[in-house]
């Protein structure tokens, strides 16, 4: 089972080889025995790709369903002897961290057994490793809608400002404006990054738009474009805070909001996801757990 899904999330033979340290000729023998065994071909082979069947599509969800409650099994045990092990995977979004990375460091010193594996991704990807378990846990900006499913914990919530450069003039002075903004050239965060979904949400929430100059997937080079005034650009003000040079301006009004959660999916939580929860927040540890 472990084999198929990794093919599977690899999309190929090769590449599962590597990830399960093993030759290539073995995963292709285990993945033909195991068709043999059921009678049914889990995956079209070409030359230039592997595709599950409708039988792999059916079989893959429920392997990584049966190794997860293995996994949760041994994890019990090694539990009630006071040790982790076991893995966990945690996922986010571009433009998320909210000091995500004490959180594994903890973890990791307090449970040197426990693999911890961090995914990022768009949210729509997210969202999908959520439901179909190969992401435990994320630390996540999602709206009501997305929400669904899901048991969520906020984290933080704080405004969005506009970076600009020190040069940059604007009408209102220190306060800026959706139009006039609008009219500006600005730099914008690639589709996915949780960044530029607040901005979309919040433009149109304003009746306005904005002509994408710059897209970028990066927040330094997007504050070295600002920086020479090339654009103007949203970030949430704890990320704006890090370039002390740019000039930061709030909005008049409707300025957006960024919230950062944590969610999982439905049912008991692992010993290892409560774990990491613990470190992540407290407060969410108790609701999510």
């Amino acid at each position: 089972m472990e084999v198929v899904v990794a093919v599977a999330e690899e999309g190929g033979f090769t590449a599962a080889a590597q990830r399960l340290h093993v030759v290539q000729s073995a995963v292709s023998s285990t993945v033909r025995a195991l068709e043999r065994e059921l009678g049914s071909q889990l995956f079209e082979r070409t030359t230039h790709r592997v595709a599950l069947t409708p039988a792999g599509e059916a079989f893959v969800p429920a392997a990584r369903a049966a190794l997860r409650a293995a996994g949760e099994a041994q994890a019990a045990v090694h539990a009630v002897r006071g040790e982790l092990r076991g893995r966990v995977t945690v996922g986010t979004m571009q433009g998320v961290w909210a000091g995500l990375h004490h959180a594994l460091a903890n973890v990791r010193s307090e449970h040197p057994g426990l693999i911890v594996r961090l995914k990022q991704a768009a949210v729509a990807d997210i969202r999908q490793a959520l439901r179909e378990g190969t992401v435990d846990l994320a630390v996540v900006a999602l709206d009501r809608q997305q929400q669904k499913g899901l048991i969520t914990r906020l984290l933080s919530c704080e405004e969005m400002v506009l970076t600009a450069s020190p040069e940059r003039v604007f009408a209102a002075g220190d306060m800026a404006t959706f139009d006039e903004v609008g009219r500006m050239p600005f730099v914008d965060f690639s589709p996915g990054w949780a960044i530029r979904y607040a901005v979309d949400r919040a433009f149109r929430a304003a009746g306005a738009e904005r002509a994408t100059i710059f897209e970028v997937n990066d927040i330094m080079a997007a504050s070295e474009l600002v920086r020479h005034d090339l654009g103007v650009s949203i970030m949430p003000a704890s990320i704006a805070a890090r370039f002390p040079d740019l000039s930061v301006r709030r909005f008049v009004q409707h300025a957006p909001a960024w919230k950062v959660m944590v969610v999982r999916p439905r049912g008991n939580a692992s010993p290892a996801v409560k774990a990491l929860l613990r470190h992540i927040t407290p407060q969410a540890a108790e609701s999510l757990g």
